[in-house]
């Protein structure tokens, strides 16, 4: 997709939806959000929503005056929004004749392979029999998880999990302009690089109700970006705030993907995982990694940093420090450290046993 008429061949949609937004009318905005999945439907797109909101909700229902600031209150008020959230989505999606399956994650659930992938299928089994998930962070247990930009991060890696053409986002603000729109700042219709386009302007959270703002967006483009997904950043107070996009309504910022589709697995590597360390790499290093598709071998390695086991995600930088790859590593950080600098055929004697060649095996590579 190029062109925003383009964007009609989407045939499965995340749609994201902020705290802010539903914090202002939870049924209004879900009754909007179950008829457009009705829309969509009938038109044999498959939509999967991605929800904040339940903080929110348990701040108002337990009548606090602010969010909580401790870790157990953030907690508390989740699972007291939680159950109203889900009831509210079952309702107004059962009243346009759809189902909806209630999917609660952490980002342990995602950087675990084996439990991203029973996601997966989970999720996948759920649209092949008609339902919509909706699906929201595990807020009530976890810890700090429960910080992680307002759900746009999830939702981005949430394209990854079901195989999705586009990605909404629907917020309290039109799109990312190119200053303060109080100001009279400029919507930035497309934007083609996020680093030189949109990274400079896009600004942090300031309505105290969700933990997002325009950055968690734009990041959550560059993710879902990567995997060959469109994301559409617009207000959710339009009429039809998803169909219309789909529809190539000139609405919005329009996020377009720059570069090759990542395989999910990759995917996966380069963006679910938690880096455990990082490499250190010479220049030539980098060049074999970047311009040969190469493996990253012994050689190559001139500082270990970080404490991390065999097969753990790492950073790979240049001296400079500028990291450039994301890999699992083959061995552990003590057993890098002896071999690092040294020909491949010397690792079995540096380390008294047979091992493979690679520390990242280009298959377990992702440059960034």
């Amino acid at each position: 997709m190029r062109l925003r008429s383009e964007l009609a061949a989407a045939r499965r949609v995340v749609v994201k939806i902020g705290s802010r937004l539903l914090a202002e009318d939870v049924d209004k905005m879900v009754g909007v959000l179950a008829g457009e999945a009705r829309v969509l439907a009938d038109r044999g797109v498959q939509t999967v929503i991605v929800t904040s909101g339940a903080i929110a909700l348990g701040v108002r229902r337990l009548g606090l005056a602010e969010r909580p600031r401790t870790m157990p209150g953030l907690q508390a008020a989740a699972a007291v929004g939680q159950g109203r959230l889900i009831h509210v989505y079952e309702r107004a999606l059962e009243a346009h004749g759809l189902n909806s399956g209630q999917v609660l994650l952490t980002h342990d659930d995602v950087r675990d392979r084996r439990r991203y992938l029973n996601a997966r299928h989970a999720l996948g089994e759920l649209l092949r029999l008609g339902a919509v998930p909706v699906i929201n962070e595990n807020d009530t247990v976890s810890v700090d998880e429960i910080k992680f930009g307002d759900n746009d991060q999830l939702a981005a890696l949430v394209t990854s999990l079901v195989e999705a053409d586009a990605l909404v986002i629907l917020t309290d603000v039109d799109g990312l302009h190119d200053g303060n729109p109080a100001e009279g700042a400029r919507l930035l219709s497309e934007v083609h690089d996020i680093d030189r386009e949109a990274r400079p302007v896009a600004g942090g959270s300031a309505s105290g109700v969700g933990t997002g703002g325009m950055a968690s967006k734009v990041e959550a483009a560059r993710v879902a970006g990567r995997f060959g997904v469109v994301t559409l950043v617009a207000s959710g107070r339009r009429d039809r705030p998803v169909s219309s996009l789909l529809d190539g309504a000139d609405a919005g910022t329009v996020f377009w993907p720059s570069v090759t589709r990542l395989q999910s697995r990759k995917h996966w590597i380069a963006y679910a995982l938690k880096p455990a360390g990082t490499l250190v790499v010479d220049a030539g290093a980098r060049r074999a990694l970047e311009q040969g598709g190469k493996s990253l071998l012994p050689s190559g390695i001139r500082r270990v940093d970080g404490h991390f086991g065999a097969g753990e995600p790492v950073r790979v930088a240049d001296e400079s420090g500028a990291e450039f790859a994301r890999g699992l590593c083959a061995f552990d950080s003590a057993e890098i450290e002896k071999i690092a600098g040294k020909r491949s055929a010397d690792v079995e004697a540096l380390l008294g046993y047979r091992a493979v060649e690679e520390v990242i095996h280009r298959d377990d590579l992702v440059l960034l």
